[in-house]
């Protein structure tokens, strides 16, 4: 799709006037260059400069204004829900009214959002076309003139928080949650099941808008005013040299663990989480959980090293008696367990994962929490090469929470092109996930990617040459997973006559607010960010999804793909879709001469940058060395040893009868059945041989985690034939053997 058609079909059309003129300064560019018969002069150079110019001016200027626009309706409308929820005889009329008009708010935010993206993306357009088409350089010198007035970096997250806050207490009538803002309640283990996903860049603030009518964005703090700070997270993960602990999380290996040390907000944070993640296989009966404890930011080092304890924090709990003896000898075990694996098995800070949460839940209820990673950056923490990153630390100290990270070399980083989107639902046996849940996971607006983990990525990408084996997502880095508008949802703009309009034409279905007062009301239990130590579940396993473990591909090995990869367990009550042929995550792979080309292509940096925000996708080939392998979806379980097993039984029970049946001829038949005996002896130990064979190709097969299939399709009909063909030589031999017989003589 051509970017000017793109542009006339995606503009608010109340905006039209304020959009970027494409068309006109692309007509401008060939018009003058067709005059001067390909030439392009100073004055024509000087000419569609001062026009971008005023575009640019045009474009700032209402995105300035708008955003005012936008904060003040904000503002009246929250001074208007406080004068209702202080006043004696509000009716639900009243709060109708205000609903309506933080709907009016909700779209003109999606829009502005839109707005920014489609001319930020029409001029970097135009000026690629000027520079191809006139050989004059204007794109340094106009990216000057753009970063001057930014109106493409505007964050609206703080304008969502707002909004969040406000829909919420209109929603609620302003009744107060019970419970605090925290996630998880004052339980020590809970069990969540958790859908990962891929957002494209187009799509966040969508989303975002779209969640927040129906859960709130989850503040720790509600008395101080938002900041960039208070939604990075940055973990800083831990393995040896063998990279033990990336291959047992990729292999999904019983018992496989990940560690890492976690704070929230800037670098001058003195609360440092040590989390350990254990994976256990489903048919263990138990579940994956994390388990973490806090630690002085001044201690890391010392605790890494083995010189310093947590002797005499336990012994402070026990004396202020706030935990019980189980919770404090857990503690112990956990930071005992956790020291003793760093030093024995030589683990250093291998990588370091950056990004901005946005969490959305209803405080005190833990039944449905969403968060969404924007900003995602993957950075090397490693002295592997010679080069010092992390040092002596136990964190490299020469970047902080400044991204993009502009400061960093291209191979210590990843910029990962998308948002991640996790759904966590916490529900009974049997109970389903929310319709508006289903319909959210279902639309175009996200990209299942199940098993999706940050630090496997990051690891893949960055330090690829030490490790043979990548995940199954690697060969989908390049694959575009925007999809077209689905009608199930979208931001609805009210109307006059009562019904709801989606913005942009992008879906013909009314998607108002469908919480009732029911669904806000009754919540139990306590809430709070965990500052201790606690079990929860880990993020990978869900039972909405297939349970899987991993076989490894060969990176240029032809064959089919596994079955897995194509038909996938309905996620979140989802209907099962065929796969698509570019968009679909889970397209099989395609053997070929291709193959390799196609599975290690790497994407690259779409982020902005100092000079250049985020100009163009640039991507990288990465050529896979010999011997590298891909990791692939699909199901592997104990059974299925037992399953070989038993296959093999029958076959050997049926052999031995079988040989039963010709020892009985041998000894007790004639001349014509001892024939027969031979033959059914001889079909016997054939298949005795082949079910051996079979039996042993398979369970290496297991063993090794190779790929499938598994089935035999020639060892029945081979049997079926050689069974035919030995019974119809058995009755034609007995045939022409009685025929020859002369007569009985009574």
């Amino acid at each position: 799709m051509k970017f000017g058609y793109q542009l006339k079909t995606s503009l608010y059309p109340e905006w039209v006037f304020f959009y970027l003129a494409y068309d006109q300064l692309k007509a401008e560019l060939k018009s003058r260059l067709s005059q001067s018969n390909g030439r392009w002069t100073e004055d024509d150079e000087t000419a569609f400069a001062e026009l971008l110019e005023k575009e640019l001016d045009k474009v700032y200027s209402f995105q300035k204004v708008k955003s005012s626009e936008i904060m003040c309706r904000l503002q009246h409308s929250k001074q208007a829900v406080e004068e209702i929820i202080q006043s004696d005889d509000a009716q639900n009329v009243d709060y109708a009214l205000l609903v309506e008009e933080l709907q009016h708010i909700i779209a003109d935010v999606h829009d502005l959002a839109k707005f920014t993206r489609l001319n930020y993306t029409g001029f970097l357009k135009i000026i690629k076309k000027h520079d191809k088409l006139t050989h004059w350089i204007l794109r340094p010198i106009f990216m000057v003139r753009l970063n001057s007035k930014p109106f493409y970096k505007e964050n609206y997250d703080a304008l969502i928080v707002k909004l969040s806050s406000l829909y919420d207490t209109v929603r609620t009538r302003g009744k107060a949650h019970l419970g605090d803002s925290g996630a998880g309640g004052s339980q020590q283990a809970f069990v969540r099941q958790t859908t990962k996903y891929w957002v494209h860049p187009d799509n966040i603030t969508e989303l975002k808008l779209i969640i927040l009518k129906h859960l709130p964005v989850l503040v720790f703090n509600p008395n101080k005013e938002f900041s960039t700070a208070d939604s990075a997270i940055s973990s800083v993960y831990f393995d040896n040299e063998e990279f033990e602990l990336y291959m047992g999380r990729l292999e999904k290996s019983e018992g496989a663990e990940a560690l890492r040390l976690r704070w929230y907000g800037g670098m001058d944070q003195q609360q440092i989480f040590v989390e350990r993640k254990t994976h256990r296989e489903d048919w263990t009966g138990e579940k994956s959980v994390k388990a973490r404890f806090p630690l002085k930011e001044k201690y890391v080092n010392a605790f890494l090293r083995g010189e310093y304890t947590m002797d005499a924090t336990v012994a402070k709990m026990r004396a202020e008696g706030k935990k019980s003896e189980k919770e404090i000898a857990e503690f112990e075990q956990l930071a005992a367990e956790c020291q003793y694996g760093i030093l024995a098995k030589n683990y250093f800070p291998a990588m370091r994962t950056f990004y901005n949460r946005t969490a959305f839940q209803l405080p005190g209820d833990a039944r449905v929490r969403i968060s969404l990673d924007t900003e995602l950056s993957l950075i090397r923490e490693d002295n592997l090469d010679g080069r010092k990153r992390s040092g002596d630390n136990w964190r490299r100290m020469d970047i902080g929470i400044d991204w993009p990270f502009s400061q960093l070399p291209d191979e210590d980083i990843c910029r990962f092109p998308y948002a991640v989107l996790e759904v966590k639902l916490q529900t009974q046996h049997g109970q389903d996930a929310p319709e508006w849940v289903r319909e959210l996971v279902n639309s175009h607006l996200v990209e299942s990617v199940p098993k999706f983990s940050k630090f496997i990525h990051g690891v893949s990408t960055l330090i690829e040459h030490r490790v043979k084996l990548f995940p199954f997502w690697y060969h989908q880095m390049d694959i575009d997973i925007r999809k077209p508008p689905s009608k199930n949802i979208s931001i609805s703009r009210p109307d006059p006559s009562g019904y709801s309009t989606p913005v942009n034409t992008t879906s013909d279905e009314d998607h108002d607010m469908r919480v009732t007062m029911g669904d806000v009301e009754g919540y139990q239990g306590g809430a709070k960010r965990a500052q201790d130590y606690e079990w929860v579940d880990e993020d990978e396993d869900n039972p909405l999804e297939p349970s899987v473990s991993w076989i490894q591909r060969p990176s240029g090995a032809s064959g089919a793909s596994s079955s897995a990869s194509s038909e996938q367990t309905p996620l979140l009550g989802e209907q099962k879709r065929k796969p698509k042929a570019r968009n679909s995550l889970m397209t099989p792979f395609k053997p070929g001469a291709d193959t390799l080309r196609y599975l290690f292509r790497r994407h690259k940096d779409r982020v902005t940058r100092a000079d250049d925000a985020s100009i163009e996708d640039q991507t990288r080939y990465l050529i896979t060395p010999p011997g590298r392998k891909i990791a692939t979806l699909v199901r592997v379980e104990p059974k299925v040893y037992f399953a070989n097993e038993r296959t093999f039984l029958s076959w050997i029970q049926f052999t031995a009868i079988l040989g039963g049946l010709a020892l009985g001829l041998l000894n007790y038949g004639d001349k014509v059945s001892r024939v027969s005996s031979g033959l059914f002896t001889f079909v016997a130990l054939s298949f005795m041989v082949y079910a051996l064979v079979t039996y042993h190709w398979r369970a290496f097969k297991i063993r090794n985690k190779e790929l499938g299939p598994f089935d035999d399709r020639i060892g029945p009909t081979l049997l079926c034939f050689i069974l035919l063909v030995a019974m119809v030589t058995n009755f034609f031999l007995h045939w022409a053997y009685e025929k020859k017989k002369p007569p009985h003589v009574l």
